[in-house]
Formats: structure tokens, sequence, C-alpha cells
């Protein structure tokens, strides 16, 4: 069976419901890791949460989606981050977030870190995202590449996803240096053209595709929102038609997530990129960045 490791933070969250909140719970590449999980992969997450009641909730909550949490460490003294989620009439989000000393930026420290390192280097995929290197100090940071290098020498599946959320940086030129670094560590790349526009002014699928290959990402494939998606080989493949969007929150990591399982099952390159849209376009049509599980009936 596939074997996947994520490594990122995974926070509380807060999202509208009505006139009151909802509390559950969201991270890019864990939202990803959970539509892995629920797919039927073998999927663990690497990241740190605290002692507190909420961090027991939100283990107990991943074990029950079937996410692996051996790979969970605690730290003694931090707590989950905490993010809301606000949308607009067309389901465009906007995001308040609490997360300057959360537990997993300093998961690298922690007690059980070796132990969890040598697991997540025999992964068949190892995922992580330009807002796991950001929330890293250097020293995690440079762990990190190493361990994506063991994957891929082993010639297996590292995954980079450029999520660039310009509040987690001192500066563009920071974001491109890590996010470029991150790219040359990588097997198959999933940047997102309105990211990359934002950090390095790539206006077209294509140059975002040639800069990320040029760096060594092998198999490259660049999100475009409703527009679709640039495969490899610079076909451009639309979504399926969505009924009616109500958040946009975790589309881009439910993407990655069917995208990966299907590739995964082995799947070719245009079904693996339809399987992604097809679990993108139901997400938008629910609330909060993991929903309950998906419904393909939703879209068309």
């Amino acid at each position: 069976m596939t074997r996947a490791v994520f490594v990122g933070e995974a926070m509380l969250e807060l999202s509208q419901d009505g006139p009151g909140w909802h509390l559950g719970y969201g991270g890019d590449t864990l939202n990803s890791a959970i539509h892995l999980a629920r797919a039927g992969l073998e999927t663990a997450y690497l990241t740190a949460l605290g002692t507190d009641p909420f961090s027991a909730d939100l283990k107990a909550r991943w074990a029950a989606e079937g996410l692996d949490t051996s790979l969970v460490l605690t730290d003694p003294v931090r707590n989950p981050g905490l993010y809301a989620i606000s949308c607009d009439a067309a389901g465009e989000r906007s995001f308040t977030y609490w997360r300057g000393e959360s537990a997993a930026r300093h998961m690298f420290d922690r007690d059980g870190i070796d132990q969890a390192l040598a697991h997540a280097a025999q992964a068949d995929i190892l995922g992580f995202s330009l807002i796991t290197i950001a929330i890293l100090p250097e020293a995690g940071r440079n762990a990190l590449f190493d361990l994506a290098r063991t994957v891929a020498d082993r010639g297996n599946m590292v995954v980079f996803d450029g999520n660039y959320r310009p509040r987690l940086w001192p500066d563009h030129a920071e974001a491109q240096h890590w996010r470029d670094a991150a790219i040359a560590v990588a097997t198959v790349g999933l940047p997102t053209l309105d990211d990359e526009s934002a950090l390095s002014g790539q206006t077209s699928a294509d140059q975002v595709a040639r800069h990320w290959t040029d760096l060594g990402c092998r198999e490259v494939v660049v999100k475009m929102g409703a527009a679709g998606a640039r495969t490899p080989d610079g076909t451009l493949l639309a979504p399926p038609k969505v009924l009616k969007p109500v958040d946009t929150s975790g589309a881009g990591d439910a993407f990655n997530g069917g995208f990966l399982a299907a590739r995964a099952g082995g799947a070719s390159m245009a079904e693996s990129v339809m399987a992604g849209h097809r679990l993108a376009g139901w997400c938008v049509m629910n609330r909060g960045a993991i929903p309950l599980p998906f419904q393909p009936e939703n879209s068309e």
C-alpha cells in the first residue's frame, strides 16, 4: 500500500455558520493529508501539538478520519494556532490568524523528532508546502529538505505546493529564496498561478512551469482556479462546472489530495488532474477547509 507523509501546521478553524461560528480544524498540508486518508491511502501527518484539550480533540478527530497520528509530536508549553474564515457573497474567503507561537513551529526541536524523521524517510509520498517552510526556523527548513532528498533518492515522490502567504514572510526575496530551495528538492510541483504571480510576477502558467522545471522539479501541474490546470505537457484541463460555490477555503488542498490519490492508484496525468478538479469543485460548494467526506453527485 502507498504510504504518504505530510509535514506542516494544523490549526483550529473558526468558520461562519449562520450568525455564529463553527469550530473545526484545517491547514494546507493537513487538508490534503485527510483527503488522501479518506481515499484509502495510508497517510500520516508530521507536526506538533500541545497538551491542551484542543490538541487532544484534534488528534482524536484526525484519527477518526483514518489519519495516522503517530508522528504528531507533543510540545509541553505551546498550543495549536487558530484562524478564522470570512467569506463574501461569491464564496471568496479572507483569513484572520493567531499562530505566532504555535507548537508546529518548533516541531523539529521536540522529543521524538529523530524517530519521526526516520519513519517519514520511508514514505512513498512526502508532501509539504511553502507555508510549512514559512513557519519553521532555518534549522527546521534544512532538516525538512534533507528528509526530502532522502525520499527522492529512494525513487519516491516529493510533493511541494508553493502556497504563498505574504504575512508569513519578511519580504518577497526571502520567500523566493526558500521557495526555490524547496522546488530543487521536489519531484512533483503543485504551484498556483495566483501565488506565483504575487511572489515572482510570473503571469502565465507556462512561465511558472518553466521556472519550476528549470530548478529540477520533474513533474509540474500549475493550478489556475476556475480556469483549470496546466499539465506537464502544456495541456490546459478545465474543471467540471461548479453549481454553487460557497467557500473556496481548501480548494487547492483538495485538488492536491484528489490528484495524488489518483496518481498513487495508477491513473494517467489527465485522469489525475480531473480527479483533483472534482474534489476541489465539491470542496468549494461546502463550508470549511475540510467538509464532510466527498459526495461526487454534488458536481457535474
